[in-house]
């Protein structure tokens, strides 16, 4: 075991020994590194305007203040970023997690700062700058150390330019940019890199050089190299997340598995929730909590009682195994039900994809009673919380059920917390919640928005229209933002900006978002190309209304990417629900509760 403690100065005997175990650390890990730069360690500490930068000392010490290892920030408040100067464990430390801890514990810091980024020099890996194979590979290993938080060399400059002729593998400069999603500008750029050269490494660089490093920075933003020592996919190093009161509510269906359809092209299984549990597991953000039954009148509340009556009766008498398929369905008059239950079947479901069997009734109330507790929670003060459900449900309209979707569990928690006040849902899946807006085109206490792929492509085709307003009570409070089946980026962000817009206009007490993670490259179901750090932006901007939030899990079905994803969203959504200044407040409503 060992702990992390910051050092800020030298005014005590056990922080001067921590000082000199550095240095001793420094020496032995940076066998390189000149004596003068070790010796100005400690003045560094003790003066905060020492060259325009404040250093920091992070230590981590075993059980009798031994080192273990050992990290040196650098924070240049003018410029508003972190320059990481050293981090080294003891030999025979690696793997043991220190140096994790040693890097997270400078990443919260710089974030506390409020830093535009955290950078830091690793050097090369390639045969060109490094003969040495055994040292290639412990260069390598640092490089993927930092990948998987992130970290990546700035490419396309010349700030690997070595001083003189006779250096060997100048270093590349990394950019972290501590999980913000933030792209790195020009002109930052150009002035961090300034500072670096000419205060950190004072008298070493001349001029001449530094103004040729920093003129090469033409890139805006600057090009960050892409991953190449970790895969896309593969978890980051974990998290070690929020205080517990502050972690939020994870609500797993629990019988979500005993609705498990095994018919070829069938994407909606089991392995979806495992994935994004996975994911979530490694971020630190959540507290596994237990499902809460709730009675049937929640979801008859919404939907019409018959329906839900039929599929209780259909599914309750299928047998095992066997699954049916809508076959025959009514065009324009829907006056009167077939009597027969199998036949009947279209009369209620909107699609030939969407099968019947014994258990989809059961785990689709299972689904509704995670999310009711989740709207539970933020009845009692939580500011989040997460439904991780399957089914899925914003397809489900007040008589019908498809695309997957039987009960709708976003709406039926939205209606839920409409007794308690007003509502917004925005419906971030790649398809069209038409389900969602049946069920409240014409109340003026619920607000529908769906961002979702145009209905010319995309299903369920005929819904999602711009047009399609609410009517009654409910008009101008449905709104649909039908966009291109092939789009930027940035068309998405300005979408999702005039969302939020709306949600602040109407200014509810409480707000579901229906999550759907199809809306990323390589989903199966859509067309789109968002990335983990697009849905990370996206988390922040929805999470900066700091408005109670239940989330409700929809689609997505790339499973080898589900779990990144929904880490990527949930960082997000938190970061941009607790500012630190929001930290303390939740930590005061918390207590008070």
């Amino acid at each position: 075991m060992f702990r992390i403690r910051r050092i800020h100065d030298r005014t005590t005997q056990a922080n001067r020994v921590s000082v000199q175990q550095v240095q001793d650390l420094v020496r032995d890990r940076f066998v390189d590194e000149r004596e003068e730069n070790i010796l100005k360690i400690p003045r560094v500490l003790g003066d905060p305007l020492y060259r325009r930068y404040r250093s920091v000392i992070f230590v981590a010490e075993g059980k009798v203040g031994s080192l273990l290892g050992a990290a040196i920030l650098l924070h240049f408040p003018d410029l508003g970023f972190c320059y990481l100067d050293y981090i080294a464990t003891k030999k025979g430390r690696a793997g043991r997690g220190t140096g994790s801890a040693l890097y997270e514990r400078v990443r919260t810091e710089a974030n506390s700062l409020q830093c535009k980024g955290l950078f830091l020099e690793a050097l090369q890996e390639t045969s060109e700058a490094e003969p040495e194979a055994d040292i290639r590979i412990d260069n390598v290993s640092r490089l993927r150390f930092y990948e998987r938080y992130g970290a990546r060399p700035i490419i396309n400059t010349r700030y690997e330019t070595p001083l003189t002729p006779q250096d060997r593998n100048p270093p590349y400069l990394l950019f972290d940019d501590l999980g913000k999603g933030l792209r790195l500008r020009k002109s930052d750029a150009r002035e961090i890199v300034r500072a670096i050269l000419e205060r950190k490494y004072r008298g070493l660089c001349p001029r001449e050089y530094v103004e040729s490093v920093v003129s090469s920075f033409q890139d805006d933003p600057v090009r960050i190299r892409e991953l190449k020592h970790t895969r896309s996919d593969e978890p980051v190093m974990p998290d070690p997340g929020p205080p517990k009161d502050l972690r939020i509510p994870l609500i797993i269906n629990d019988k979500h598995d005993i609705h498990h359809v095994h018919d070829r092209g069938y994407v909606e299984s089991p392995v979806r929730i495992r994935s994004i549990i996975k994911g979530l597991d490694q971020s630190g953000l959540f507290e596994k909590i237990r499902v809460l039954k709730h009675p049937e009148r929640e979801i008859t509340s919404v939907h019409d009682r018959n329906f839900v009556n039929y599929l209780r009766t259909i599914c309750g008498k299928l047998p095992e195994g066997k699954s049916v398929y809508p076959y025959v369905f009514p065009i324009r008059n829907q006056a009167r039900a077939p009597k027969d239950l199998l036949v009947r079947a279209g009369y209620y479901c909107i699609d030939t994809f969407t099968p019947l069997n014994a258990n989809a009734y059961q785990a689709a109330w299972r689904a509704v009673d995670c999310a009711l507790t989740g709207a539970d929670r933020l009845l009692k003060g939580d500011m989040l919380s997460y439904a991780l459900v399957r089914p899925p449900g914003h397809h489900a309209g007040k008589n019908y059920f498809g695309g997957f979707c039987y009960f709708n569990s976003a709406a039926i928690s939205a209606n839920r917390l409409s007794k308690e006040g007003r509502v917004a849902i925005l419906d971030i899946d790649y398809h069209h919640g038409n389900g969602t807006q049946d069920i409240f085109y014409d109340r003026d206490d619920v607000l529908t928005i769906s961002i979702h792929c145009h209905p010319r492509f995309a299903y369920p085709y005929f819904t999602g229209f711009k047009e399609e307003t609410g009517e009654g009570k409910g008009i101008g409070l449905n709104i649909n933002h039908p966009l291109p089946e092939h789009l930027e980026t940035s068309r998405y962000t300005e979408t999702l900006r005039a969302s939020l817009r709306s949600i602040r206009r109407f200014s509810p007490d409480y707000m579901v978002v229906a999550l759907g993670l199809d809306t990323t490259k390589g989903d199966p179901t859509g067309s789109w190309d968002l990335t983990g750090t697009d849905l990370q932006r996206n988390g922040r901007m929805i999470g900066s209304l700091r408005v109670p939030t239940l989330v409700v899990q929809e689609g997505g079905y790339r499973t080898r990417s589900l779990g990144s994803n929904a880490r990527h969203f949930f960082k997000g959504l938190f970061e941009g629900m607790h500012s630190p200044i929001k930290l303390m407040d939740a930590a005061s409503r918390t207590i008070k509760k």
